[in-house]
């Protein structure tokens, strides 16, 4: 759907009233205060509803830093936390994760998705637009829409300060105190052939060399405002002695020589991978997106692609880089490494035949064979998870960061949001619980007989002696808290509405520039309309003997400057993925609209 007015017209806008800013937890980031909706009146008002296990969610706030420091008198960002999680919901957990991400301005904590369900939001991330008013003007799902944002809040200025509606000055933004800490947020850790820790201090955007009691700092590498790493993540140790750095909002890979101190970029140009770029070619030559973790496996090193939920592969010997396994779908799905889909894929370890990965957004422990196939150890979906033990297709993990090979054969994963230190054995299918009170652990590593953990919300590193017996832990399973969408049996439309920015116009030139893809859980949920296309629209036809599951829809749109003169136009690529949960009832919707860009009429 495109309503792009001509460049020479004023631009007609819907606007709807905007809700009552309300949630539980309170606000952040304000020094105390609690704020309305009122408060805001007379800037334009942008709430982007987050959470904070979502790559996509952080991938938009980079994309907000420049407009939020460039039109710092006019604009209010607000983030709106809305959980996925159990773990998220936690208010501690969101005041954590808003210094984690460096998140510079008010925060509500909206636990139990207040403010969500008044916005009809139905993904992460939505960027709602507010104008001086208290209209809403604009709604976005997903990433790359900075740059209409832009458009939006540039137009929005000069029409309100025509009319006298528009208020310039500080926000309402108050910095939290600093805590003093050796590390803050680290990541992931690696043991040096010294028997020192390097550990990646994320938040800091350093490593920090660690001597062997895991606690005095040797030396820290990077960061004071030199811009070598921004939020590292994983690290490995090559053959050559080098350590290789998962440099994560740099979108790129670096080595680290623990002798000399160089660091050098190693792949990724600096940008964020968009569909249609090259996922294949020379390493400097190629786009990234968000390389969470990586491991020396088969002679390459193996990346944690969390960004565009995939696997790549990296060759130091030829300097290239390529996708190893998925499609860019979020789900999860095994087979044939070309045709899998993962969801943001977090942890790696590898062993003589087996790749294991952490997907954390389905809450899985996945592993890839030398022949590249891809299976599922424990895991069932994006929207199952929980801390269960047992039988490793009845247990439950909830987003897993990390996982580490044991000398046994089996694994120990890092069971982030369950704050707890898990076990898997492929010799018995059998998941137990090695450790609980742990805080966010995110990575581990073996020492001798002992396992380190790195616990990143306590910013430490923690030494456990590996036990012999599991610890028992009460059970629990949860699904998503997000109401699922009454729909009608029968026939469904499916209507992705996309505006195009102002001055901007779908560019068809070299073909369809827009894509769509429908696939639900179960699969049999649908008896027709799944499958990809290039219309933003489907007719689905509901199975009628399913009555509940989840419908998969991935949307893209590419948009160009609409000026004939130019022959070069600058275009965008907005794209989102929505698991949207479904209930078939007799007086169900006929019609379901997500917006990725715009407003739906």
């Amino acid at each position: 759907m495109n309503d792009a007015a001509p460049a020479s017209e004023p631009r007609r806008r819907a606007r709807v009233r905007a809700p009552e800013l309300i949630g539980k937890g309170g606000w952040i980031n304000t020094g105390g205060k609690d704020l309305k909706l009122a408060d805001f009146r007379g800037r334009t008002l942008i709430l982007d509803f987050w959470t904070f296990c979502c790559i996509n969610c952080l991938h938009v706030l980079d994309e907000l830093r420049e407009l939020e420091e460039k039109h710092r008198d006019t604009v209010v960002i607000v983030g709106v936390h809305s959980p996925k999680f159990v773990h998220e919901a936690e208010h501690q957990a969101v005041v954590d994760a808003v210094e984690r991400y460096e998140v510079h301005h008010p925060v509500l904590d909206d636990p139990e998705l207040a403010t969500w369900k008044q916005y009809a939001v139905r993904a992460w991330p939505t960027l709602v637009v507010i104008d001086p008013e208290g209209y809403v003007v604009a709604q976005h799902a997903g990433e790359g829409h900075a740059h209409a944002i832009e458009r939006l809040v540039e137009e929005l200025e000069a029409e309100h300060e025509a009319k006298g509606t528009l208020r310039r000055g500080d926000g309402p933004y108050v910095a939290p105190e600093p805590v003093p800490t050796d590390l803050r947020f680290p990541g992931k850790a690696v043991v040096l052939p010294s028997g020192h820790f390097l550990v990646s201090d994320s938040t800091r955007h350093q490593l920090v060399e660690l001597a062997a009691d895991g606690e005095t700092v040797v030396r820290r590498i990077g960061g004071d405002g030199g811009g070598d790493f921004r939020e590292p993540q994983g690290l490995a140790l090559l053959p050559s002695g080098k350590v290789i750095v998962a440099d994560t909002v740099n979108h790129a890979l670096c080595t680290y020589d623990p002798e000399t101190g160089t660091i050098e970029r190693v792949a990724g140009t600096g940008r964020q991978w968009w569909q249609g770029s090259p996922a294949s070619g020379p390493a400097l030559e190629v786009d990234l997106s968000s390389p969470w973790d990586v491991a020396w496996w088969q002679g390459r090193v193996w990346i944690a692609m969390a960004g565009v939920h995939q696997l790549w592969t990296y060759d130091p010997e030829a300097g290239t880089v390529q996708v190893a396994a998925g499609t860019t779908n979020e789900g999860l799905v095994d087979g044939p490494a070309a045709e899998a889909w993962f969801a943001q894929p977090s942890g790696l370890a590898a062993t003589a035949d087996r790749l294991w990965i952490a997907d954390s957004e389905t809450s899985a422990l996945r592993w890839i064979d030398p022949e590249g196939v891809v299976h599922t150890a424990v895991g069932t979906g994006l929207f199952d998870f929980g801390h269960r033990d047992g039988p490793a297709e009845q247990a439950l993990l909830q987003h897993p960061l990390g996982v580490t090979a044991l000398p046994d054969g089996s694994v120990a994963v890092s069971d982030t949001y369950n704050h707890a230190l898990r076990r898997y054995d492929p010799a018995t299918g059998e998941v137990t619980t090695l450790a609980t009170d742990l805080r966010e652990p995110s990575a581990a590593v073996l020492v001798d007989e002992d396992i380190v953990v790195v616990e990143s919300a306590r910013h430490r590193l923690t030494r456990l002696r590996l036990p012999e017996e599991a610890v028992r832990v009460e059970a629990v399973a949860h699904r998503t808290q997000r109401a699922a969408t009454d729909v009608a049996p029968g026939m469904l439309r499916l209507d992705v509405v996309f505006q195009a920015p102002a001055g901007q116009k779908l560019d068809t030139r070299y073909g369809p520039s827009t894509r769509l893809l429908v696939s639900s859980t179960p699969p049999g949920l649908l008896s027709a309309g799944e499958g990809a296309g290039t219309d933003l629209f489907r007719e689905l036809e509901l199975n009628p003997g399913v009555t509940e599951g989840v419908l998969h829809v991935s949307a893209m749109a590419a948009s160009c400057d609409d000026d004939p003169e130019n022959e070069y136009p600058a275009c965008h690529v907005h794209q989102q993925d929505w698991g949207v949960p479904v209930r078939v009832a007799p007086d169900g919707a006929t019609r379901l609209p997500l917006v990725l860009a715009g407003m739906d009429a």
